[in-house]
């Protein structure tokens, strides 16, 4: 028998924030679409110390990332910045996985 858990009305906004996120990288050129999705991955993955229980700092931060994609989303945007720490913290996520 499984049980499944069912997830909060927030819980469900990040997760969904995060699928478009991932669906705006697809529709950036191939050879940077690396970059942004290191940069989606990255930027929840910083914040993710947040407790699930200071609603009101999670709404903050779903505010601003609906901006921010808002923004990427736009065809105008063809690339995007990523720092050395991404790019270390990159490398340590593969380091674990392998």
């Amino acid at each position: 028998m499984s049980t499944t858990i069912r997830k909060s009305g927030l819980q469900r906004e990040v997760l969904s924030l995060y699928r478009r996120a991932l669906r705006m990288v697809r529709t950036k050129p191939p050879s940077t679409q690396p970059n942004f999705r290191l940069f989606v991955q990255y930027s929840f993955h910083a914040q993710s110390h947040i407790s699930p229980r200071n609603v009101s700092a999670i709404e903050h931060l779903l505010r601003k990332g609906k901006r921010q994609i808002e923004m990427y989303e736009g065809s105008g945007v063809k690339d995007c910045w990523v720092s050395e720490e991404m790019r270390e913290w990159e490398k340590g996520r593969r380091r674990l996985r392998d």
